[in-house]
């Protein structure tokens, strides 16, 4: 690609990269879409195996493909999400160069535009779109050094029970991902705790209707921004088992064994905070107030949904919650693995431009970079609650695509020369 030009270079060709060749090709916009493995690579091995989508098939999608064998009602695998992006690829023509890494992307100097260096040649573009989403470099908080006696991986390497070696594990994070792996590791006959910190969890259904639809009726996916104090919050929601609610009361019934946030080590011996019963309550606050404004709007709108006095039944307390571990001696306890799931950061080492944070996060409004030319796709919040979700990165897309269309038309201007202004002027 030595010497390649296009108007926009896109990095990335996740759901966010495929989105965005959607918008820019339906607006005649030249761009190429560089992809370091291969389309929906994460999908393909950045996750477990089981992992099905956390939302039913006929919300989790983009507006213009159905998920093919998938019923409506149903989560696709993460294989089924990765097919449906390479045909969805297909189907808008995305022009993707798979197997390319961008290296450097740099602004030029004394013209418009940008360099972007990768590992087959150079190609000068007037705009870039980082479109590499959320999930770039894995978080492991420092709490337990690296060479204690454990085997220590964070969920985006874990794959399946038989990974881990024997024993018993610790599972931290109990946002989607946490959930179903100790959820897996304890069906697969492994003893597990669950490191609990601040979730929301809304019902998987409620009155015949996922919780997708309940979002999105109330409004809840276009809020801009988190409610205050839950920026971090996690949402505890998951598609496995065809779909089920995240109970932690009944996780801890079924003996998994429930801790609050893993917060020190020394010598063996794990701290937790004592946070879990708050932490649970809240949750539950949290769900049964979706359940109460999704009956409101029921009543409100004169609807003749099943009644299902039986979703506020939260059932009984176990006894890791009511007494709960403050601290855990991990080799008396048989521990042997620590999943941290954890979360992610980001990674824009090789975008050199004036638009980031002093943690290296991008400063952008709606996507469009702080510095001109810039922009981001696939950040969670990036415009509203949805917009890390598959249909949510697809607006977003949209919505930068008319902004790099809006600047094009900018720079396509050509001003009226002053003489001849002066010559019309006394014509």
């Amino acid at each position: 690609m030595q010497n390649t030009r296009t108007e926009v270079v896109v990095v990335g060709a996740g759901q966010a990269g495929i989105a965005m060749s959607e918008h820019l090709g339906q607006r005649g916009i030249s761009h190429i879409v560089l992809e370091k493995d291969r389309i929906a690579e994460r999908w393909r091995t950045g996750r477990w195996d089981s992992l099905v989508a956390n939302g039913p098939a006929w919300h989790d999608r983009f507006p213009n493909r159905e998920f093919g064998e998938t019923a409506p009602e149903s989560f696709a695998t993460k294989d089924q999400v990765a097919q449906y992006f390479e045909e969805y690829a297909a189907q808008v023509g995305a022009p993707v160069r798979t197997g390319v890494q961008v290296t450097r992307v740099t602004r030029n100097e004394g013209r418009p535009g940008f360099t972007v260096e990768t590992s087959d040649g150079t190609i000068e573009a007037n705009y870039v779109v980082a479109a590499t989403g959320p999930f770039q470099k894995p978080v492991i908080p420092q709490i337990i050094p690296e060479d204690a006696p454990l085997n220590q991986i964070h969920s985006s390497d874990y794959r399946n029970p038989g990974q881990l070696p024997e024993g018993n594990v610790l599972v931290v994070g109990a946002g989607s991902s946490g959930v179903q792996i100790a959820d897996e590791l304890h069906e697969a006959g492994r003893q597990v705790h669950l490191a609990v910190g601040p979730h929301d969890r809304p019902p998987r259904r409620y009155r015949g209707q996922d919780f997708c639809w309940w979002l999105g009726v109330l409004n809840k996916w276009e809020m801009s921004t988190p409610p205050a104090g839950a920026e971090h919050v996690t949402i505890a929601v998951s598609g496995a088992h065809g779909g089920q609610t995240v109970n932690f009361r009944a996780l801890g019934r079924k003996g998994l064994t429930l801790v609050g946030r893993a917060s020190s080590y020394s010598n063996g011996v794990l701290g937790f905070d004592d946070d879990l019963a708050a932490n649970v309550a809240r949750g539950d606050a949290n769900y049964l107030s979706i359940l109460d404004e999704a009956d409101a709007y029921i009543e409100r709108n004169g609807l003749d949904f099943p009644q299902e006095p039986e979703a506020r039944d939260l059932g009984e307390l176990p006894e890791c919650i009511t007494d709960p571990l403050t601290e855990l001696d991990l080799q008396a306890a048989g521990i042997t693995t620590i999943v941290w799931a954890t979360g992610f950061s980001v990674d824009y080492s090789w975008l050199e431009a004036d638009t980031f944070d002093e943690r290296g996060r991008p400063r952008h409004q709606k996507g469009v970079g702080q510095e001109a030319g810039i922009y981001f796709l696939g950040l969670p919040w990036q415009s509203r609650r949805g917009s890390s979700f598959i249909w949510g990165v697809w607006h977003d897309a949209q919505y930068i695509a008319d902004q790099i269309g809006i600047q094009r038309a900018y720079a396509a201007h050509q001003p009226i020369a002053a003489n001849a202004l002066s010559a019309a002027a006394t014509a």
